[in-house]
Parts: structure tokens; sequence; C-alpha cells
């Protein structure tokens, strides 16, 4: 092996190994991992905004099954040929584990998953959402490597030498392995931009940014996961660019790139309404009657005119003399009545009875 392929980045000649009778695949295993990392990111988070870090497990539940069928849903209906058309095989639908799970299924369906969980348990959708955002996009970055395990998501042909390429084997599916020749070498089928590990790049930096923008501007009501979708969009409509594998196009652009451009649309939107109507955090992260003893509705906390009626002097009915006053029964014989109560008031001496005092005097 010469010093110019040692120049390009390797990919491994199987994806899969068998530890007894349980096969370990590196596609699965890279999922797992960043499914994990996304759910320790997002109890963290959920902390820090005053949430109990033991339910993101409970809604991870039911979220990470639905994501999982959605994603694989979202592939077989935008890439239909290879289950359903001349040769396909429609059972290979359901082999998850030879690659093909679209991420904006995964989301949907997994945000669906996810709503039922948070209603289960009295929370809102769009802070829990604001705390997931940030770990999808490490769940997404290291589940990019499982395609490097696979050979698959590259880009155009690259020379051999550049440091950039991305060598790719021939690959058999079925066993998750590279094709061998007749001496049992795995066949090269060519060196590649490697777009996997653009995006996990990508990912990783949309991540850094979206936590700098949340630090910074106290995000709420479901903006942090607007910026999240927005900001994968910017990066995954252009890297779906560069890609060569097979996909079906509309107007001259794939399908995700399509996909890409009207998220990133409806991200926008919603980023820009939200902060119109429902600026800074959110006051609760519960819904109206199911929040944990102790916290108060943001909709029960009186307002600063109301805490100065709450707390200032009580208004006394009419005829009554504030706390401190003597009435008039009870002044001293000395006190000329009329200087210091007025004529007419409730409670004061009337002018009648003022002039006949002062003319005994």
């Amino acid at each position: 092996m010469n010093a110019a392929v040692l120049a390009s980045i390797p990919s491994p000649d199987q994806g899969v190994w068998h530890l007894g009778p349980l096969p370990l695949r590196g596609y699965a295993l890279c999922i797992l991992i960043g499914i994990g990392l996304a759910i320790w990111i997002c109890q963290i988070r959920w902390r820090a905004r005053g949430g109990d870090p033991a339910v993101v497990l409970d809604i991870a539940t039911w979220a990470v099954p639905f994501g999982v069928v959605g994603g694989r849903l979202y592939h077989v209906i935008t890439s239909p040929q290879q289950y359903f058309g001349e040769g396909g095989d429609p059972v290979k639908a359901l082999f998850i584990w030879e690659g093909g799970l679209g991420i904006w299924g995964a989301i949907a369906l997994g945000g669906v998953g996810a709503w039922i969980a948070v209603r289960r348990r009295g929370i809102l959708l769009p802070p829990f959402a604001d705390a997931l955002a940030p770990g999808l996009l490490i769940a997404q970055a290291f589940g990019r490597w499982g395609n490097w395990f696979n050979n698959e998501l590259y880009g155009k042909p690259l020379a051999a030498d550049n440091p950039f390429a991305l060598k790719i084997y021939e690959w058999d599916t079925s066993t998750g392995q590279a094709i061998r020749d007749a001496a049992g070498d795995p066949v090269v089928k060519g060196y590649y931009e490697p777009t996997f590990l653009y995006e996990c790049g990508w990912n990783l930096l949309a991540a850094v940014v979206i936590l700098l923008v949340d630090r910074r501007f106290r995000l709420g009501h479901g903006r942090v996961f607007a910026l999240y979708v927005m900001t994968y969009c910017i990066g995954r409509g252009y890297i779906e660019t560069l890609r060569i594998d097979e996909a079906n196009h509309i107007l001259g652009l794939r399908l995700n790139v399509w996909t890409s451009i009207i998220l990133f649309t409806a991200g926008l939107a919603y980023l820009l309404i939200s902060s119109r109507l429902r600026p800074g955090r959110d006051a609760s992260l519960y819904r109206p009657g199911h929040e944990p003893a102790g916290e108060t509705p943001a909709a029960t906390e009186p307002d600063s005119a109301q805490q100065a009626d709450v707390t200032g002097p009580a208004a006394k009915p009419d005829g009554e003399e504030p706390s401190g006053k003597t009435p008039e029964s009870t002044k001293a014989s000395g006190e000329k009545p009329g200087e210091k109560d007025q004529p007419g008031g409730n409670g004061a001496v009337g002018e009648a009875e003022v002039a006949a005092r002062k003319s005994g005097d």
C-alpha cells in the first residue's frame, strides 16, 4: 500500500461482528450511542430548566420506538424502488440494520411519541423540545458514523491521494461485509467525498451554535427546537447536493433538498411568530393543574399592580377613619374640630355645629 492511499480516509471492510449467535452491528451501535447521548444531554438541560431529569428516560421510551418506525417509513416511502420496484424485495423494508432511517420521519413520528408521553406526565411539549434539541444534533452526528460502517452515503469521486478521499468497498448489504476477490482481499469500489463526515461535523457545530444562542437570548416556547430545525436544514440541504447515491428528484433537485427548504422555512416562520407572540422563556414546564407541589402556575402569580394592592394599606369603608386616627367622639376637649377635619366629609363635623360652637367661645 503506497503513501498516496494511506493519505485517504479508510473505511471498515465489515460492519457486523458476531458474539456467538449475537450480531453486533456498527450501524445500530452508532445509533444507540447517539440516543444515549441525546437522553443524557436532555436530562442536564431539563434539570437546568427546573424539570425532573428522571422523566426524560420515561419520555424516551415512547419517542425512540416511534422515531425508529417513522425513520424507516420515511426512507421506504421516499425510496420505494429498491423495495417495491422491479427486482425489489418488500420484505427488506423491515431490515433496518442494513441502513435506511430518514431523519425527517424519525423526528416527526418521534415527536408524536414524545407528545403522548409528555401529556401523560402533564408536561408542555415546547419546553421539553427546547431541552432536547442540542442532544438531537449530537445523536445525529454519531448516527452518521453508522453510514461509515455500512460504506454508504458518499459524494463525488476523488483522487486516491486526496486527504479527504473516503475509501469505499464493494458492499454486500445482506452480510454487512465487503465483497472479496479470489485472494480474499476486499474489493475497493473507489474513493469519494466523505459526506457522512461533513454532516457529522456540521451537526456538532450547529449544536454548539444553538447552545450559545440559547444561553445568550434565553429562548423558549419551542424556539430552540425551531433553531435546531433551521441549522440542520442549512447543512443537510447543501450536503445533500454533494451525494451521488440514488434518490428521487423533483424539478431537478433531490427530494431531501426540497424537504430541507420547506422545513427551514417552517422553522423560520415559527421562530419569528413565536418571538413576537410569546417572548422570553416558558413561565412553566407543566400544563395548568399538573404543576408539582411547590410550583406556582404563572397564570396565578400576581403582577406588580396586584402585589401593590395586596401589600398596600387596606381600603376603609365610607365612614371609617384610617388606622391610627381618633374618632370624633373621643377627641380631646382642647382640639378644635374643623381645623383638621373638613366639613361635609363622612364622620366630619357639620357646618351648623361648627358655627354654633364658634359662637359659644
